[in-house]
């Protein structure tokens, strides 16, 4: 098999797309059906899961293809996010109150002050 017949294969394009989560220092994979990505509260409930944090509210963003993190909080940005993900799709969760700076290869986690 070459490479390039690899890299086809394991793009996703057709059936599978993988996941790539980030909470806190831990991350984890899965697999989605991309053509049958489900709702955002389904994504959001199993990315609680996956995390374990089933009873923490958080915010999930998404590195777009140009490294810029987006916020997916509805079906249209959850629906977007996977349209665009090839091959990956790299999920940000930060807990609410918290605002995640993102730059290609630097993230900095800064606490909201509240007046």
């Amino acid at each position: 098999m070459n490479r390039s017949h690899r890299h086809a294969a394991g793009s996703g394009c057709l059936g599978t797309m993988e996941v790539k989560s980030k909470f806190g220092a831990e991350f984890r994979r899965f697999s989605l059906e991309r053509s049958k990505p489900g709702k955002f509260e389904e994504f959001y409930g199993l990315l609680q899961h996956v995390h374990k944090i089933p009873n923490v509210d958080v915010l999930v963003g998404y590195a777009d293809i140009h490294g810029d993190l987006l916020p997916i909080n509805n079906d249209d940005n959850y629906h977007k996010a996977v349209s665009t993900a090839n091959p990956l799709l790299r999920i940000f969760i930060q807990k609410k109150g918290r605002v995640l700076e993102h730059s290609k290869n630097n993230f900095r986690m800064h606490y909201l002050k509240t007046l």
